[in-house]
């Protein structure tokens, strides 16, 4: 019989920091969810690009957005905005960076298991 689990990102398995912004990771039950903080003026081709050496975004995201604005472009050009209540299904091949002056927080679900890890 399974037991009943329970983590919080409060005290996350791994924690990865990044230009303008961290990671918190925690794995339950298969799943890496994860908490990205994004500060004003982060934007991924600048922040983490260097570090994974791609030329856009290789990982596909489910993410529930909690605070600020966060614009997507995908690599065919397609575009979209993303703020607080709003879910997310992002499909590998795409750059993002925070609009306005306000924080991203994000809960993923699917793309943090090597987000940010140097290559």
């Amino acid at each position: 019989m399974s037991k009943m689990q329970k983590k919080n990102l409060s005290k996350p398995d791994e924690k990865r920091t990044f230009d303008k912004g961290v990671v918190e990771v925690a794995a339950l039950g298969g799943v890496e969810f994860g908490r990205a903080t994004l500060q004003p003026g982060w934007k991924w081709s600048t922040c983490v690009k260097p570090l994974v050496k791609t030329k856009s975004r290789e990982a596909p995201h489910l993410q529930y957005h909690v605070a600020g604005r966060l614009h997507v472009v995908m690599d065919d050009g397609s575009h979209d905005e993303f703020g607080p209540g709003d879910i997310s299904l992002i499909p590998p091949g795409h750059d993002a960076w925070v609009v306005g002056n306000e924080p991203v927080v994000i809960i993923d679900i699917t793309g943090m298991v090597d987000y940010a890890k140097p290559k």
